[in-house]
């Protein structure tokens, strides 16, 4: 389960900007939650949305005012807490074999991302990218902006 911090969370897929697939699984979860034609648009744009948007594409199961996130976790983990361990093992098991793409298709995007990087476009962006201030604070948070400038360099 996701939850988010309405006036703060900024979600995104930066990877096609440094022109490499996501890895660990992004492609797999984003396809599965938001559908393939939204799916296709987070990860090919490389923008930043926020917490509302991330919501209605289905990428969160709910944005909060950040002064109730916490509350409404805290509460919701103790709803589920009290039903029998033996239900939520069941139930948790069985929504992964219907939702959950087979091991081997996460570890083929994972292998694709390790080549993806190595190859030369991949690393003039990232280094452009580097360059710009990537990883810094200000960056992640102008990240979308970032990286759809690397091709004015």
């Amino acid at each position: 389960m996701r939850f988010a911090a309405r006036e703060s969370a900024i979600f995104g897929q930066p990877e096609a900007g440094l022109a490499v697939l996501p890895g660990a699984g992004g492609i797999q979860h984003l396809a599965r939650l938001m559908g393939r034609a939204r799916a296709l648009e987070v990860v090919l744009s490389a923008q930043d949305y926020d917490a509302d948007l991330a919501e209605r594409y289905g990428w969160i199961n709910r944005a909060l005012p950040a002064a109730e996130l916490n509350d409404f976790v805290v509460a919701l983990a103790h709803r589920i807490a009290g039903s029998p361990a033996s239900a939520r093992i069941f139930i948790k098991d069985r929504i992964n074999a219907i939702t959950l793409a087979p091991a081997d298709d996460f570890r083929r995007d994972s292998d694709l991302f390790g080549e993806g990087v190595r190859k030369t476009e991949a690393q003039q962006r990232t280094q452009a990218a580097m360059q710009r201030g990537f990883q810094t604070r200000d960056a992640e948070l102008e990240l979308a902006r970032m990286l759809g400038e690397l091709g004015d360099r």
